[in-house]
């Protein structure tokens, strides 16, 4: 799968409306066919601050993803309410989606 973590930061006057400046884009992305997961979510050290996680069955459709009308969409919204420029982390794992993690786990359930 890729795997792609995006850091935002955005203008302290959109923060509070992030997540309703990025639902269009974050629901067409999410009915994506290879779309695995779009999960945002808030730093709880700066307010400005969101983390978006994500993930593509493959490379085919990492690119039909990039190619698609709401990621344009979706970057001409962002880049009005953004403070600067992003950062990102993309890589290919060998695997699908979330997998167990094995050093924790519930206890008294």
């Amino acid at each position: 799968m890729i795997f792609i973590a995006v850091r935002f930061t955005a203008r302290p006057d959109h923060a509070d409306r992030w997540l309703d400046l990025v639902a269009d884009f974050t629901r067409a992305t999410r009915e994506e066919p290879g779309n695995l997961f779009f999960d945002w979510s808030r730093s709880v050290d700066d307010p400005n601050v969101f983390v978006l996680l994500e993930a593509f069955a493959d490379a085919e459709a990492g690119a039909a993803h990039v190619a698609s009308p709401h990621f344009s969409a979706g970057l001409a919204t962002m880049a009005g309410a953004i403070a600067a420029t992003p950062e990102i982390i993309n890589i290919e794992v060998p695997q699908q989606g979330w997998g167990a993690m094995a050093e924790l786990a519930p206890t008294g359930v």
